[in-house]
């Protein structure tokens, strides 16, 4: 590539006026994400062939590698200006709008693409992304699914299809596809496989949750250059106070803010300064602005690339960085890969490891605990006596009575209120067996969205339970939703991906919940919060036992309210922030000492 630039350059050294030669070299630029070098090779193109369509398509995809998709957008409507038959440019301003939030005009843009290009895959696979963002799962599937037919090795579009027929509990062709997608991750390290969703299928392993981590780091930050070391960065020993970033795009109503606004707060103001760095737009609610109140400093990066916050934190001498996002939606992790602190750290928002990039962590440590330590990490361990923080309180409301949340006056309510794409086929067989052997009982589920009400109650209809005996819990506020939860009397886990801030909730409620520690960090969340508050009888050996003893509670009611004392009187532990981010500021420490 090199040799061909310095080519290029000869070349325009003759003919310094060529627009093509200097339109070729900014491809070269571009092709080794080189943006500042593409821009001026592009924009003398430009100069020399003003408002030529594919010169300004190229600039537009300069932005959007720097992160400025709202730059990207108006380049890719100058070029379409000049000519509105580019499929390429339809499909660029297509993808630029739905990083800029504005879906329903990505998707007309896409499908203008594909009039033009019927047979591209990846248009197909990116209007299915658009179709999920507006909660259209129905047409997001089938997109994905013309994406596969179009190229079966388009993984991305497979894992795609796969989590969000899991989203729809439409459990046909997901054993083959997981098994396909696993296999890729083996013999592909080019596989784009994201990790999140990955970390869903079941039967996946944590070495193998690791190598997809890593895969997706590496294809996505490989390419960035660590910030030169800055004065700041060894200014820690003089400085009063250690200066903490949290870096997430969930600063706002979010289950996030109510495990973390609480301890946030509770920095010891005399030797900690806390910036929030935060990548959501402004939903005006009380949890914002909770979180706003507990940080020193409030740094708003909606419109910033990774690299200007990677430089801010620099500037600013941010010892520590704690991203607390992860490989989750709108994730700003590229951030990390830039070194701006001292330290960096991975907690809460994604329950796993961020994996490597160019053989070295993405993210220095990961917080967990003594049963989430037992899973292949890249990061160095931080091990707390529980990973997962929660403020004092949960927001209340008046729970109401049974019957108005559809519930029967009478009978055993069992609950699980987790996302439906956590519900497995064989977890829900356990459930139905479960519900076979405790007459007049029902199981309370999320209504995450149609088509999971529908395809679970033709399930249980055809596991011989009537689908009266599923209940859907309607979406409401979070203070109303942890109220109704009162009138559950078990809690029955997913696997493997667990209850995290739903099981949180559950046990403030004082209602027990059974799980199984699995194998993997998602699986093993629920074990780790009941461990720590000493109710290890409702961590069971395997699902035949978890069955078995739901069933045993439902028919023993003094048993049952003994479990439900216990767990009354031993949850708090769990919210404890004040607690917890003295051990958290310990541990701040201990690395700083190392770094």
């Amino acid at each position: 590539m090199n040799d061909s630039i310095q080519q290029l350059k000869q070349q325009l050294a003759r003919t310094p006026q060529d627009p093509e030669l200097y339109y070729e070299l900014g491809r070269h630029y571009l092709a080794l994400k080189q943006a500042d070098e593409a821009e001026q090779a592009f924009l003398q193109a430009l100069r020399w062939a003003p408002d030529h369509p594919q010169i300004l398509m190229q600039l537009g995809n300069v932005a959007s590698l720097r992160g400025n998709e709202a730059a990207a957008a108006q380049y890719f409507r100058q070029s379409l200006a000049q000519d509105v038959q580019q499929a390429d440019v339809h499909f660029n301003l297509a993808n630029s709008l739905r990083k800029l939030g504005e879906n329903a005009l990505a998707i007309q843009h896409y499908k203008d693409a594909l009039a033009l290009a019927p047979d591209d895959a990846e248009c197909h696979n990116n209007l299915g992304n658009a179709y999920r963002e507006q909660g259209q799962l129905d047409l997001a599937v089938a997109a994905y699914a013309q994406a596969i037919k179009l190229d079966p090795h388009l993984l991305h579009a497979k894992v795609h299809w796969i989590h969000q027929k899991q989203h729809m509990a439409d459990w046909q062709g997901l054993d083959t596809a997981i098994a396909e997608v696993r296999a890729a991750l083996t013999h592909n390290p080019q596989a784009q496989i994201p990790p999140f969703a990955f970390l869903a299928m079941p039967g996946t392993t944590a070495t193998e949750q690791l190598a997809c981590a890593s895969n997706w780091a590496q294809l996505h930050y490989g390419h960035i250059q660590p910030l030169a070391a800055s004065p700041q960065a060894s200014q820690t020993v003089n400085q009063q106070r250690i200066k903490v970033a949290y870096l997430s795009s969930d600063f706002r109503r979010h289950p996030l803010a109510y495990l973390v606004t609480d301890v946030i707060a509770a920095h010891d103001s005399h030797q900690f300064e806390v910036f929030l760095y935060s990548n959501s737009k402004d939903d005006h609610s009380d949890e914002r602005l909770a979180l706003f109140a507990a940080a020193n400093h409030w740094v708003d990066i909606t419109s910033m690339t990774d690299a200007a916050v990677a430089s801010h934190m620099q500037r600013m001498g941010i010892d520590v960085l704690v991203d607390l996002t992860g490989y989750t939606q709108n994730s700003r992790s590229g951030v990390a890969a830039y070194h701006p602190a001292c330290t960096h750290i991975n907690w809460l928002g994604y329950p796993g490891s961020m994996g490597l990039v160019n053989g070295r962590p993405l993210f220095d440590a990961i917080i967990v605990d003594n049963t989430l330590n037992a899973v292949a990490l890249a990061e160095q361990p931080v091990v707390l006596p529980c990973y997962q923080a929660n403020n004092a309180q949960r927001p209340m409301a008046e729970a109401g009575t049974r019957e108005q949340h559809g519930l029967p006056a009478q009978g055993f309510v069992f609950c699980c209120l987790n996302q439906s794409f956590k519900i497995t086929p064989d977890v829900f067989t356990g459930w139905m067996r479960i519900l076979q052997q405790v007459p007049d009982s029902v199981l309370w589920l999320l209504q995450c969205n149609q088509w999971a009400t529908r395809h679970l109650q033709q399930q249980a209809q055809a596991a011989g339970i009537t689908a009266d005996r599923l209940v859907f819990a309607p979406r409401t506020n979070i203070a109303q939703h942890i109220a109704r939860q009162q009138h559950a009397d078990l809690m029955l886990d997913t696997a493997p991906y667990n209850a995290h801030t739903t099981a949180s909730d559950a046990l403030w409620q004082g209602i027990p919940l059974l799980t199984v520690a699995g194998d993997t960090f998602p699986a093993r969340v629920s074990a780790s919060l009941l461990k720590h508050i000493g109710l290890d009888e409702c961590i069971c050996a395997d699902w035949a036992t978890l069955e078995q003893r739901a069933i045993t509670l439902a028919h023993d009611a003094s048993a049952l309210a003994l479990l439900k004392s216990k767990v009354k009187s031993q949850a708090g532990v769990l919210f404890e922030p004040h607690t917890f981010c003295l051990q958290l500021e310990q541990a701040y420490r201990q690395l700083l000492s190392r770094a």
